[in-house]
């Protein structure tokens, strides 16, 4: 395997030093909320961990498309990449939401139709890892995963829109919060930034993890190609 390009080198130290500062910004700079008071920063970590899910399933389907279009397996790679940290991220985002929820909601969870599009949705991209890993050919396994992920992304508008769509008790930090919604509260201009912050900060992370998860794929995926050659 090549060695690591310098560039990834730097973004490395980068997405480290942005970690620290966001994770700083949050415990010592964001004000405490006065009714939710420390839980409230459970926040920030949430809403950018589910930001991160979305955005590795929305260019899992984007990149679908491109690889149903060229047909090159590069793009079959990115792919499963960005399936496999958007789950990752996802599931960050449903554990953070429970930690907040239970001194809040005074439970650990709720079938809310935020949370229960959540829990689709990651069921569907459960199913997706475990399907592709049932076909053995590499082409086939390719055109069903592009043809999957971008099916199974009509999931993620559906959770992020559910807390503004139907009646919840989830509360919508951006925006018009719902009237029934229990923890919503109005942001200050030092909450907004520490947020904004946070979600570029994993906005980078993404972009550092799916390059790592991208060159480990092509050396996964020049090991098949000699394990058909050879029928090992």
């Amino acid at each position: 395997m090549a060695s690591k390009p310098v560039a990834l080198k730097i973004l490395d130290i980068i997405t480290i030093l942005l970690l620290l500062v966001a994770t700083g910004l949050v415990f010592f700079f964001a004000p405490l909320e006065r009714v939710m008071g420390l839980v409230q920063k459970v926040f920030y970590f949430h809403v950018a961990a589910g930001w991160v899910g979305m955005l590795g399933f929305l260019v899992a389907a984007m990149v679908g498309g491109i690889y149903l279009a060229r047909g090159e397996r590069k793009w079959d790679i990115v792919g499963l990449a960005s399936v496999e940290i958007g789950m990752a991220f996802a599931f960050i985002n449903v554990v953070t939401g429970s930690i907040w929820a239970r001194p809040i909601w005074n439970t650990w969870w709720t079938w809310d139709p935020r949370l229960t599009t959540a829990t689709i949705m990651l069921l569907i991209y459960a199913a997706y890892l475990m399907l592709r890993s049932g076909i053995e050919d590499p082409d086939r396994r390719a055109r069903f995963g592009a043809v999957y992920a971008i099916v199974g992304f009509i999931s993620v508008p559906l959770t992020f829109f559910s807390a503004r769509l139907f009646r919840t008790i989830h509360p919508v930090v951006i925006g018009t919060n719902q009237p029934g919604a229990e923890g919503a509260f109005d942001m200050t201009a030092d909450m907004r930034l520490v947020f904004f912050f946070s979600l570029f900060t994993f906005s980078v992370i993404f972009v550092d993890l799916l390059w790592h998860r991208i060159r480990l794929g092509q050396l996964q995926d020049q090991v098949e190609q000699l394990k058909l050659k050879f029928n090992v």
